[in-house]
């Protein structure tokens, strides 16, 4: 017999959902290499601008049919992700860039990373909620492990190419292969995860909500890697944004038993670290330097 509802959700939404991933990553796939830098960037743009739009549309369906504390856990989850995702375009610039790939092999790693991702995800979530529901202790270390990254990367060195894992280093030396590339950034996400998906079950723990919130944002990660790629090295703060986006989700895991955030608060908390953090950068500008 089949099953009704998977986690606290109707089969029909689970099918529905992957349906509109796959179709989605099928027309990225589908999406003509541009011929100039400027429509690149404008056919990035859209495609990031449209996979938000989805995202924010997702969350009005979810405040039809569940009301609004879910609608409202998914932005902030999908707002925390998609925040620590921009940490990852870092270590994937100076891969592509170390590789000497160009634009439409960067193009292939990224959708097989994504693809890669939207299953790895789902496992970490899958053992994240059993462990916070069966081992209640959990829920303080999760929390505890998102202040130490939040200090790690308030301590870490400014310069981008320190920033990149001593394995990536010896990976893009030994091999020019494209597989070990795409390889590269499964492992790279699946590294990541475990500050984002942490973060993400500190504002929700229902399955439904954390899982797609975490792929949507995962969905734009390729097209914001094209959007972006010009400017990571102006955004001077970044670094000091996330350390206190972690910090916050990880304080509010640790005093959750107690004091209970609002989910509203925690949403308007995290988009005023991302603007601060974007106008800081922007109005205190470093001097950009070159990655390769």
């Amino acid at each position: 017999m089949l099953l009704h509802s998977i986690a606290g959700a109707p089969l029909s939404w689970w099918i529905a959902f992957h349906v509109v991933v796959l179709l989605l990553l099928l027309a990225d796939a589908a999406l003509p290499v541009a011929s100039s830098d400027g429509r690149k960037t404008a056919l990035a743009l859209f495609s990031s601008v449209f996979i938000a739009s989805l995202a924010l549309g997702f969350a009005f369906w979810l405040n039809a049919r569940q009301g609004r504390e879910p609608a409202l856990e998914f932005l902030s989850g999908y707002v925390v992700e998609t925040s620590l995702s921009i940490d990852n375009l870092f270590v994937f610039l100076l891969l592509f860039r170390g590789f000497g790939l160009g634009l439409r092999d960067q193009r292939r790693a990224l959708l097989w990373g994504v693809a890669g991702a939207v299953v790895l995800r789902a496992l970490c979530i899958a053992l994240g909620i059993t462990l916070l529901k069966r081992l209640s202790w959990m829920e303080f270390l999760f929390g505890a492990f998102l202040l130490v990254t939040a200090v790690q990367l308030l301590r870490e060195d400014p310069d981008r190419q320190e920033a990149s894992p001593s394995w990536l280093l010896r990976l893009r030396r030994r091999s020019s292969s494209l597989f070990w590339v795409i390889l590269a950034v499964e492992l790279t996400d699946l590294l990541f995860a475990f500050d984002s998906i942490p973060a993400v079950l500190a504002i929700s723990h229902d399955p439904f909500v954390v899982y797609t919130s975490n792929v949507a944002a995962i969905l734009g990660l390729r097209s914001l890697y094209f959007v972006l790629a010009s400017l990571l090295d102006r955004m001077r703060f970044l670094h000091y944004g996330l350390a206190v986006l972690l910090a916050f989700v990880g304080a509010k895991m640790l005093i959750g038993r107690w004091i209970q955030i609002p989910v509203a608060a925690t949403l308007a908390t995290l988009a005023a670290i991302l603007l601060v953090t974007a106008a800081a950068s922007a109005w205190f500008p470093a001097s950009t330097h070159s990655c390769d």
